[in-house]
């Protein structure tokens, strides 16, 4: 039952509290230090760029934001911008950032009294008149066998954080916070990066289908010429047959391709959340988009902070190394400030009076001494996973240095690739034109006609590959530099019509208006 505190317990309470709250100013358990990583001064590739204008790279500093519009692809930017708004893997990890923000909010409730009660009651008792006591007192003293009363109180129970458990559990849920707006950031630099990778496959695929229509054509033309030189007794049937062989083996291209991309679309439509109908009116028809400007790939250092992977695994670690002084607090006494005030009266119209005022305060303290190695165990366990996080940081950073290097050394290599290709086509498309003419006017035989238009199907097959590499590879640099994430600053982490149904079903407060949660 509540009760009200008298002067004296009140100043016992704070004479008792205050060197409690003092001493809890420190925390125990260990402080999160960024663990150390390999240092990098440059990337492998970073010399080449002074030294190879065409390399496309260069190795000055530049935000790396909106990197998609460097294709200058209106198609690819509106695909990209959809897929930012609904995206539902995207989503969810959105919906994982405000819950990160409702935990902490939590871990910071811990640190006010758990346990706060407000309650009244009203009761009314009759004795039993059978009682011999009772008959004996009432006859005596004319006793009211009925009687009544009423109460209302605040009761609070309040643990003082004295040696920083729970300031290491805001701490542990601050950096979770971190760790998860980090996580969507990811989450955003890998869907960027598919959607790119998605709709330059789609535009590869519809080119060699340009390809193949067109040297289906080519083909054709040379099928009816060896018809009518056949039928004109110029030469034999094996001319004909050879011709109706390539251009049939052409054709069978065609209905894998269509399959490959319908099948492209679809997965560009689970990256969107649209149905797959709708792919056609989004995707159109066009070719392989191309950078129109060198990329900044920067100095190694700006990596740690750029890519949200790193910044994510950096979190984790923090948080669990908080998780440790958590774990370490249950080792020792914990004390307890319990208490409340409150009314306590027979009629429930002198329950306010002054007179009514009841109160009572319970200073305590709780020592789990036998528990048999539990909290010992529980402190290395969560040592260990601290060690592990640090080993996955270090290991992120390292393999982060990796993907950058070799996205620089396969795109400069495919763009290498490309421009030799494009000679080998501009080769074979004149090559084919000769071979065809002479064929035509009887200086040479089908056969070198059969050679030279396969060497061009097969030539533009290879340079529309090499260029879609290109594109792929450029994507994979701006994907490892860890870019795209910066345009959801300043937006909420999910969809305003999925905010409203929340904010319907739940009052979020000020926890559904965009903040800073992470550390950019």
């Amino acid at each position: 039952m509540a009760k009200i505190l008298p002067g004296g317990l009140r100043r016992c309470m704070t004479a008792m509290a205050l060197p409690a709250l003092l001493g809890g100013c420190a925390m125990i358990g260990p402080d999160f230090v960024q663990p150390k990583t390999p240092e990098v001064s440059a990337w492998l590739e970073a010399n080449a760029p002074s030294r190879d204008a065409s390399s496309g790279l260069t190795s000055r500093s530049a935000p790396v934001v909106a990197w998609w519009q460097t294709f200058d692809d209106a198609t690819l930017s509106a695909l990209i911008a959809q897929a930012y708004a609904q995206n539902l893997t995207l989503q969810m990890a959105g919906a994982r950032v405000l819950q990160a923000r409702a935990q902490l909010g939590i871990a910071y409730g811990e640190l006010f009294p758990q346990s706060q009660t407000l309650a009244g009651s009203t009761t009314r008792r009759r004795l039993s008149d059978n009682l011999s006591y009772i008959s004996e007192v009432e006859r005596v003293t004319n006793l009211d066998l009925d009687f009544a009363s009423s109460q209302v109180g605040f009761d609070a129970a309040w643990e003082l954080d004295v040696w920083g458990g729970l300031r290491r559990n805001v701490q542990s849920a601050r950096a979770d916070l971190a760790a998860q707006v980090a996580n969507y950031d990811d989450a955003l630099v890998t869907l960027t990066g598919d959607v790119a990778a998605t709709y330059i496959n789609i535009r590869a695929i519809q080119e060699t289908l340009g390809i193949a229509r067109r040297n289906i054509d080519l083909q054709q033309q040379s099928l009816d010429l060896a018809k009518v030189r056949f039928n004109g007794g110029v030469t034999t049937e094996l001319d004909v047959e050879e011709a109706t062989v390539l251009l049939t083996n052409t054709k069978a291209l065609i209905p894998p391709l269509e399959s490959e991309l319908q099948q492209a679309k679809n997965a560009l439509a689970v990256l969107l959340a649209q149905p797959p109908s709708r792919m056609d009116g989004l995707v159109g028809s066009g070719s392989i988009p191309r950078a129109r400007s060198e990329v900044a790939v920067g100095v190694p250092a700006e990596l740690l902070r750029r890519r949200p992977d790193i910044r994510a695994a950096e979190l984790e670690a923090a948080a669990q190394a908080s998780q440790i002084g958590v774990a370490m607090n249950a080792l020792y006494p914990q004390f307890i400030l319990s208490g409340g005030i409150g009314f306590q009266a027979s009629s429930t119209s002198d329950l306010f009076e002054a007179g009514s005022r009841t109160g009572v305060f319970t200073p305590g303290v709780s020592w789990n001494i036998l528990n048999y190695g539990r909290l010992k165990n529980n402190v290395r366990a969560q040592d260990a996973a601290y060690q592990g996080l640090i080993a996955n940081y270090q290991n992120t950073v390292l393999m982060a240095y990796g993907e950058v290097d070799n996205a620089m050394a396969a795109y400069k290599g495919a763009r290498a690739q490309t421009a030799l290709l494009a000679e080998s086509v501009e080769a074979a498309r004149r090559a084919a034109e000769i071979a065809a003419k002479q064929y035509g006017d009887g200086v040479t035989d089908y056969t070198r006609v059969l050679n030279t238009q396969q060497a061009l199907l097969a030539a533009e097959a290879n340079l529309v590959t090499a260029r879609a590499l290109v594109a792929e590879n450029l994507v994979a640099i701006y994907k490892a530099l860890g870019g795209g994430w910066q345009v959801r600053e300043g937006q909420e982490f999910l969809p305003e019509t999925v905010l409203a149904e929340m904010a319907y079903r739940t009052d979020w407060g000020d926890l559904l208006q965009t903040r800073n949660d992470a550390t950019n």
